[in-house]
């Protein structure tokens, strides 16, 4: 992508309605790249009306559409867009400037040089470039303006792969099939698992080579056509057709019986509420944790006991490894590109469980979601690393919970509150206790909720650096002591039970940032 202090390329575009028109040095101004299905664009647009409508001769505002015609046209009556829009069809000032997401933009001086780029949304930038733009400081983007702060942007069109030779912004995003799998033919000296690492297909471990017959065989376990679209995967929006799930799956071991689950998994991991775009774009720790309900745990070979979160059972393994090489493969987000997660998750490797149901004294988690407790369902966290909670000595389980709610109190970070999710693993040893001192799942959340809180002293420290939006806390007295609650709602943890029915041993799993502008926990039934 071009840099600031980089020569801005001139060019000349088509624009709706208005003939051609021409981009070259001497004005300053400002170019954004969209796309029209990119929600994140789509959140941008109005700070950038406002932008223009404020920089009026002072600087240029253009839109340049990654689009045809026609979807150009739709966003922009409906957002509405009030700066020009030129239509880059075939993408060929998208590969000059070389932006690897979008929004992209690029604020160019007098001189035709770019000044400051921006990728995504983020409040920051905005204001940042406002303020070069009108020359005196402007808060364009507010901090509690009921937008986030920041939100990841969708992969440029033309980074996009190709699909049958046509552009991917040429793709009906509408169409129920897709194209077929590409067929590779490998000479008798080339080693097809090597081939699958160098070509990008594998994660670091070896895979097993998708050849025709393994594919088929695959596709042998379910009724689905294989070019059925089933979800596009953000954040390329690469369409996962059934043929291309199998091959996936088959790299990743897979028993063909094991399509039955992925495929609902893959529709949930592409619901707008659990925001999987968003997921694999932070720079958060999480990863998609898979928790498996029903009897489908039994039938596919499930672990839900001893080692649960551990390479127990080539069901776990397999559909947790499928999943993440979809989401890389089809979806496009790999380690340092477009996941950019700080430290990462040994989850991106395989992160699924299976509930405990037989150990479990209370309706299991599918339950919550509307299903019956003998259905089959596949539940979708955004998950960090799990956080072992040892208490061995306790009678009660009020002490139990209390353990628990220290390390609740860590979630995402220790002075923050509300704003996150966390999911509460009970050992069958510890669900015992629990039941005998006559709790629920129900009174344990609340026992957790109104447990768990941090100090205000501690918001005093350091002369407050570190906090923010705690004028939207909620205070409580905790044990005594004037503390900010750490949760929202009851509803903001989640109990599972699962593990081996030897050691009292628990575990704390935070989340990434939840609700409507973060991750919502999502659950799908298995046929």
């Amino acid at each position: 992508m071009l840099q600031p202090g980089a020569q801005a390329p001139s060019f000349s575009l088509p624009q709706l309605d208005e003939g051609s028109r021409q981009f070259q040095q001497g004005k300053p101004a400002l170019l954004i790249f969209f796309e029209t299905d990119c929600p994140t664009c789509r959140l941008t647009i109005p700070y950038i009306n406002r932008l223009a409508q404020l920089a009026g001769a002072k600087a240029d505002v253009i839109g340049i559409s990654q689009d045809a015609e026609a979807p150009t046209r739709e966003l922009v009556e409906q957002a509405p867009i009030r700066f020009p829009v030129l239509l880059d069809g075939d993408l060929s000032v998208s590969r000059e400037y070389d932006p690897q997401a979008v929004p992209t933009l690029f604020l160019v001086d007098g001189a035709g040089k770019i000044a400051r780029t921006s990728v995504a949304f983020d409040k920051a930038d905005l204001n940042a470039i406002a303020a070069e733009m009108l020359g005196e400081p402007f808060e364009l983007a507010g901090k509690h303006d009921g937008a986030p702060q920041t939100r990841p942007g969708c992969v440029s069109r033309h980074l996009e792969p190709r699909a049958d030779g046509e552009l991917a912004s040429s793709v009906n995003l509408y169409a129920e099939r897709g194209a077929r799998a590409s067929r590779i033919e490998l000479s008798d000296d080339v080693d097809p698992c090597e081939f699958c690492y160098l070509a990008g297909f594998a994660d670091p471990l070896p895979v097993i080579p998708p050849t025709v017959e393994r594919v088929e065989r695959m596709l042998a376990a379910t009724t689905l056509p294989p070019d059925r679209i089933v979800a596009r995967v953000p954040p390329n929006y690469g369409m996962a057709t059934v043929e291309k799930i199998a091959a996936n799956a088959v790299m990743a071991g897979c028993e063909p019986e094991m399509m039955r689950a992925l495929v609902p998994l893959i529709r949930a991991a592409c619901d707008e509420r659990f925001n999987i775009h968003g997921v694999q774009a932070t720079t958060h720790f999480a990863a998609p944790l898979i928790v498996v309900n029903g009897p489908v745990r039994r039938e596919l070979g499930f672990a839900c006991g001893s080692n649960v979160f551990s390479n127990v059972a080539r069901a776990n393994s397999t559909l947790g490894r499928a999943f993440q090489l979809i989401l890389a493969n089809i979806g496009g987000a790999r380690p340092g590109e477009l996941d950019m997660s700080t430290l990462g998750n040994p989850g991106k490797f395989s992160y699924c469980i299976a509930e405990n149901e037989e150990e479990n004294p209370w309706p299991p988690l599918h339950t919550e979601f509307g299903f019956d407790r003998g259905q089959s369902a596949v539940s979708l966290f955004a998950a960090e690393p799990p956080h072992g909670v040892s208490e061995h000595n306790a009678r009660d389980g009020r002490t139990i919970l209390r353990a628990i709610s220290r390390a609740l109190a860590t979630v995402f970070s220790y002075r923050f509150c509300f704003g996150w999710e966390a999911m509460v693993v009970l050992c069958p040893e510890h669900v015992k206790t629990l039941s005998r001192s006559g709790f629920t799942k129900d009174s344990i959340r609340e026992f957790l909720f109104e447990n768990t809180g941090i100090p205000i002293r501690e918001y005093e420290t350091d002369g407050g650096e570190g906090t923010q939006f705690t004028q939207l806390y909620q205070r409580a007295t905790i044990n005594g002591e004037e503390c900010y609650r750490k949760f929202a709602r009851p509803d903001q943890i989640r109990i599972v039970v699962a593990g081996g029915t030897a050691g009292k041993f628990s575990a704390v799993i935070g989340s990434w940032a939840t609700g409507p502008r973060g991750s919502q926990m999502v659950s799908y039934p298995i046929d």
